[in-house]
């Protein structure tokens, strides 16, 4: 069986804690050397042990020349973001008067478009304004003619293929009601012969009834059909 998730948390048995401190920290040593001979990287590794005990592992280099690598990395990235955002805020500075200008400008051609706080406008500004609105007049038709346009050929397109099917449909039509023509139907009689059809049944020959033979002796005697009544009835008893 493979071994059990261990939960991540302190481990309260103080004899069970160094054992396991023990092995975790040749396996993080094991690994820290393959990658370094694997990939070969740079690395440096130091761990304190819960008593303040140091363990440490360098690559080739020694940890002295590491640590001031990595201090010299870290001071300049983090200069460079230093500068990074003084630079951000020194643009945003600079960018905002003018997005505030550009916005400004902005409503107030809106207000012109709309024609509000024209009281300021000369003769020129007055024809300038209207050639811009004359254009965008112009654009705006444009722009509704072409929908028009394709409003219209999507119509267009939709009535041919309706009348294409109404077309197939009369055909279809046309088609059941001559094979219908053609088949005989029930009641109908041809040409040639009569219209009127008699049917005439055969009866079978007729024969006379036969009438029982009801003399002293008979079958119904000899069969020994007796009854009382006409026992008594009978003037021979």
């Amino acid at each position: 069986m493979g071994r059990g998730r261990v939960e991540m948390k302190r481990i309260e048995n103080k004899i069970s804690r160094q054992v396991t401190f023990s092995k975790r920290r040749s396996g993080l040593l094991k690994k820290t050397h393959e990658i370094s001979v694997l990939c070969d990287a740079e690395v440096a590794l130091i761990v304190f042990s819960p008593k303040g005990k140091l363990f440490e592992y360098s690559t080739e280099s020694s940890m002295e020349s590491i640590l001031e690598r990595y201090e010299s990395y870290s001071y300049a990235e983090r200069k460079l973001n230093a500068n990074d955002s003084q630079t951000y805020k020194e643009n945003c500075t600079l960018e905002y008067p003018k997005l505030m200008a550009r916005t400004k400008l902005l409503q107030r051609n809106i207000r012109h478009f709309m024609g509000e706080d024209l009281d300021s406008f000369n003769l020129r500004e007055f024809q300038g304004l209207e050639q811009q609105l004359d254009t965008a007049l112009k654009r705006i038709r444009t722009r509704k003619n072409q929908l028009m346009q394709e409003s219209i050929s999507q119509l267009q397109k939709k009535e041919k293929e309706l009348q294409e099917r109404n077309n197939l449909i009369s055909k279809k039509l046309k088609e059941n009601e001559k094979m219908h023509a053609v088949q005989p139907q029930w009641g109908q009689t041809n040409p040639g012969q009569s219209s009127t059809m008699t049917f005439v049944q055969q009866q079978p020959p007729s024969q006379s009834p036969q009438v029982p033979n009801l003399t002293i002796g008979g079958p119904f005697q000899g069969k020994g059909f007796t009854s009382t009544e006409e026992g008594q009835n009978s003037p021979w008893l």
